[in-house]
C-alpha cells in the first residue's frame, strides 16, 4: 500500500471555497480513478491556509499512473485560483518594453510514500474534525531496519493502547533515502494534546532516538532542560485536523 500527499497553500479568504471544490469535485473524482483506496483533505492547526490532500493507494503502478494523468491535472487546474501566490515574482519585459511583474503560484509539494507497517483494512476516516498527528523522522543510514523494526514491535502496539489513538502506521518516503512519517490518527485533539503532554510521546521517542541522525542527538542534548516539545530537521511534529474523508473500498 502507497500514501501519497499533496501540500498546498489556500488564499485565507478562499478556503471555505477551496474545500467546497475538494468535496464536490475532488473526492467523486479520486473514487472513480482505479487503485484510489481513500482519500482525505486535512489543515494544519495553527496556519489554516496549509492543506494536505492524504490519499492511499493499492500499488505503486496506481500512484504512478494517477500522477501522469490527465485527471491530476485537470484537478489541479481547477484549484490553482485558490491557491496562494509564493513570495517569488517573475519579472519579463513587455511588448513595449516596460517591465511586467506578475506573481509566480504556489506549487504543489507532492511527496509519496510507501507504507511500511500493516494497516488495518477496515480503516475508516470519514469522520469529519478527527486529528491526524505526522511526526517526520529521519534515520540513520544504517539504523534504518532497526527503527521500522523497533517502531513495528514497540512503537505501535503502545499507540494502539493509548485513548483515542484510532489509527496509527509508518510510512518511508520514496523519495528520500530513511526517511519515514509516522502518522497517528485521533478522535479529536484533545487525545492528540493528552498524549503529547502526558510523557508518552518523549517515552517512546527514547526507545528509537539512537536510530536518528546525530544531529537530532545533539539537539536533543542541548534542549533537555526546556520545557518544550523538541523539533530539528530530524523530527518534526505536526498535527492537522481532518476536514472531509472519504473510505473508496
Amino acid at each position: 500500500m502507497f500514501m501519497r500527499l499533496v501540500q498546498v497553500k489556500v488564499k485565507p479568504e478562499k478556503s471555505g471555497e477551496f474545500r467546497d471544490l475538494y468535496n464536490d469535485k475532488i473526492l467523486p473524482a479520486l473514487q472513480e480513478t482505479p487503485g484510489c483506496l481513500y482519500a482525505a483533505l486535512i489543515v494544519n492547526e495553527p496556519r489554516h491556509d496549509e492543506c494536505i490532500s492524504m490519499t492511499l493507494w493499492d500499488s505503486l503502478e496506481h500512484v504512478v499512473a494517477y500522477s501522469g494523468s490527465e485527471r491530476f491535472r485537470n484537478l489541479l487546474a481547477e484549484s490553482r485560483p485558490y491557491l496562494s501566490d509564493s513570495s517569488e515574482w517573475k519579472v519579463q519585459l513587455s511588448q513595449d518594453l516596460t517591465l511586467e511583474y506578475s506573481p509566480v503560484p504556489e506549487e504543489p509539494v507532492i511527496t509519496s510514500y510507501n507504507v511500511s507497517t500493516p494497516l488495518d483494512e477496515q480503516i475508516s476516516l470519514d469522520q469529519d474534525s478527527l486529528c491526524v498527528r505526522l511526526v517526520s523522522i529521519k534515520t540513520h543510514p544504517d539504523r534504518r531496519d532497526e527503527f521500522v523494526k523497533l517502531y513495528r514491535n514497540d512503537i505501535l502496539p503502545a499507540l494502539h493502547e493509548i485513548p483515542g489513538c484510532r489509527y496509527a502506521y509508518l510510512n518511508e518516503n520514496m523519495q528520500a533515502e530513511n526517511e519515514f512519517i509516522s502518522v497517528t490518527v485521533w478522535n479529536s485533539k484533545e487525545d492528540a494534546d493528552r498524549y503529547e503532554q502526558s510523557g508518552l510521546f518523549d517515552q517512546l521517542i527514547s526507545k528509537i532516538k539512537h536510530t536518528f541522525t546525530g544531529l537530532f542527538q545533539w539537539k536533543m542534548e542541548l534542549d533537555k532542560g526546556r520545557q518544550q516539545a523538541v523539533t530539528s530537521d530530524d523530527l518534526k511534529v505536526q498535527g492537522y485536523t481532518l476536514v472531509t474523508g472519504k473510505t473508496f473500498r
